[in-house]
């Protein structure tokens, strides 16, 4: 747990970076022939799940960057866990 925090608390761009590789697994998956049969789309799901939250974690740095107690990740961590599982099964099962 204190690597996720350490990697994504206060850090837009990492999060935009998970976002970003979920988008180049959808292009690589809709786009290559190694995705024949493949729900690509399901990664679409995810990818703008932690592109939502790339964007409110730069709201939240830029708004109130001494924030101590963050109960938003709560809700947000657990959720986008289940979207990135759920969907990457979605899309290669």
């Amino acid at each position: 747990m204190k690597f996720l925090s350490s990697f994504v608390v206060n850090k837009p761009l990492n999060i935009a970076t998970v976002a970003a590789l979920f988008l180049v697994g959808y292009l690589v998956l809709r786009f290559s022939g190694v995705g024949e049969g493949k729900n690509a789309t399901a990664l679409l799901v995810p990818t703008i799940g932690w592109g939502l939250y790339a964007v409110w974690e730069w709201f939240v740095t830029t708004r109130s960057p001494d924030a101590d107690i963050r109960v938003d990740l709560l809700i947000i961590w657990p959720v986008l866990l289940v979207l990135s599982i759920w969907f990457v099964f979605k899309a290669l099962g």
